[in-house]
């Protein structure tokens, strides 16, 4: 009397009262009669946690020691191109046309500029002797100054000059290349980097 039915209906459902055996393994298979995977599909926000990954490697000594040695690999590649004039893989400030143009006359010019340090250390060295003398002092410290300003009149004329070859040659004077050129005028010659790509002095860029 209390009891349902188990015929199942005409469209082949099975009755809420059928046994809870007859429910679980209803429950274990697809529609098409596939077993299912046996665990709930997660959801999608619990995939995407899966998915992620730290930002911060696992082991951080051994990623500081990859960037280490990373770092020391760009630097000794970009050393060896301003040793052979190689653009590729030289520092951004020294890559162009213009910048090499720069270098090439600065290098081919006998800049006063580039004796001022072994100029101003034989100065300097002999202002140790000559502080008894206060008169000779002063004339080697008068002598140091006047040889500053005539390298700061040699740099403006170097730069006057190689302004209206840039501007005559690419119709522009780029920034920076002021500071370019004097940083490169102010250096030993064979301490310049990148290196003069001219042994000698004279061979003006065209």
């Amino acid at each position: 009397m209390f009891s349902r039915s188990k015929t199942p209906t005409p469209d082949g459902v099975t009755p809420v009262g059928d046994s809870p055996d007859e429910v679980a393994s209803a429950s274990e298979t697809t529609p098409d009669g596939a077993p299912k995977k046996g665990r709930p599909t997660p959801k999608r926000t619990v995939a995407q946690a899966a998915n992620k990954r730290p930002l911060v490697p696992d082991d951080r000594k051994a990623a500081k020691k990859a960037q280490r040695e990373k770092s020391r690999i760009d630097r000794e590649r970009a050393y060896q191109a301003m040793q052979t004039g190689d653009e590729r893989y030289m520092p951004a400030k020294d890559k162009g046309p213009v910048r090499r143009y720069v270098r090439d006359f600065v290098d081919a010019r006998c800049n006063l500029g580039e004796f001022f340090l072994p100029v101003a250390f034989i100065f300097l060295f002999a202002t140790f002797f000559t502080q008894q003398y206060p008169e000779l002092s002063i004339v080697v410290m008068l002598g140091l100054y006047g040889f500053l300003f005539l390298t700061i009149i040699d740099a403006w004329l170097l730069w006057r000059s190689l302004k209206k070859r840039l501007t005559a040659k690419f119709g522009e004077v780029q920034r920076g290349l002021l500071m370019y050129t004097i940083t490169r005028a102010y250096q030993l010659r064979r301490s310049r980097l990148p290196k003069p790509m001219s042994k000698k002095r004279g061979n003006y860029p065209e």
